[in-house]
């Protein structure tokens, strides 16, 4: 087996074996299709850039700019398209166009959001969301990426539907329900993949939830921080690093 078969065999055994612990039992169609990504476009599940819901694959925006750095794009730019646009209504349709190389033709995608079709978590950003499922549907087409983008989808953009509890569920979410994640796990793949501070990132939960500790939160309020902490890290990282930064501060100390 010559070099570059191996590190492909072993790359996608490496994401078959993350996503059965994050999804439990992989589907046969599933698993092939996942071979496929692993091949041909080299998307990990380690590093974010596939997500399984309801026994299907959507590739991430993390993923797609990876992908797009590993083939050297060129660039992408991107533009508001006023004409159909309501700022009053709060919708927005972005336009983004990559060039996969000097002198190449652009791909061009547009996307739109509005508070109809994005999570109530991100009420405010659609403009940010119109623009990253522009540059989404760009890079897809550039780039021969059948999957639909997670951020694409209409009321959950960024996170899976609503779980159902059971019974035996702790409140803060830390069970596994029915092969989906533990929002526990959720976190720390985000926190490995956008290499946040994990001490810092629980002080924000804690506050976010309004509680001493993250474990003291409901499974909602997790939820909704898991949510939340994704949407800000994929738009703007840089953003919530310095929002992290403010939770370093030392604590007051009291008489």
């Amino acid at each position: 087996m010559n070099r570059t078969l191996w590190n492909r065999t072993q790359s996608l055994r490496k994401n078959a074996r993350l996503a059965r612990s994050l999804w439990g039992a992989l589907s046969v169609s599933a698993l092939k299709q996942l071979g496929e990504l692993t091949k041909k476009h080299r998307l990990s599940v380690a590093a974010g850039d596939l997500q399984l819901l309801e026994g299907r694959w959507y590739v991430t925006h993390a993923g797609l700019l990876s992908m797009a750095v590993r083939r050297r794009c060129r660039g992408i730019r991107t533009s508001m398209e006023h004409h159909m646009s309501d700022p009053n209504s709060h919708r927005w349709v972005c336009k983004a166009v990559v060039y996969k190389g000097s002198g190449t033709r652009g791909f061009t995608g547009y996307g739109d959001a509005d508070p109809s079709n994005v999570s109530s978590l991100v009420h405010g950003a659609e403009l940010r969301v119109a623009e990253t499922r522009a540059v989404n549907r760009a890079l897809r087409k550039a780039y021969g990426i059948g999957l639909c983008s997670i951020e694409e989808l209409g009321s959950q953009p960024l996170s899976v539907e609503p779980l159902k509890k059971r019974s035996d569920d702790p409140p803060n979410g830390n069970g596994s329900l029915h092969g989906q994640p533990r929002l526990r796990d959720k976190l720390c793949l985000l926190i490995r993949n956008y290499d946040l501070d994990p001490a810092l990132v629980k002080r924000y939960a804690a506050d976010f939830c309004g509680t001493e500790t993250l474990r003291e939160a409901s499974r909602d309020l997790v939820e909704a921080f898991v949510s939340t902490i994704a949407e800000e890290a994929a738009n703007n990282r840089a953003a919530l690093v310095c929002k992290l930064s403010s939770y370093n501060q030392p604590e007051e100390v009291r008489p």
